[in-house]
């Protein structure tokens, strides 16, 4: 849909609500197109719930923790490798 800018700005929220809806709003200035305005699509989380059916992945309702990882000291430290490379 071509919209000229005074229209786009005239009538924001329904250019925009339109958009979300997945409607391709083009947006011209002295009948030029300049801009392309499309909405973002909703967040799919199929993915995840199909995983949590499944029985692959589980969820108490908390925050990820995270894997049980430590770093170990190995050779020398990167503030050491810094300083030696400035000379």
């Amino acid at each position: 849909m071509l919209v000229s800018m005074q229209e786009f700005k005239s009538h924001l929220s329904q250019y925009v609500g339109q958009a979300q809806s997945g409607e391709l709003i083009e947006l011209t200035s002295h009948r030029k197109v300049v801009a392309r305005i499309v909405g973002v699509p909703p967040a799919d989380s199929a993915g995840v719930a199909r995983l949590l059916a499944a029985g692959a992945a589980s969820w108490q309702g908390g925050k990820p923790v995270g894997a049980a990882l430590e770093l170990q000291a190995v050779g020398k430290p990167v503030s050491a490798l810094v300083l030696e490379d400035r000379g």
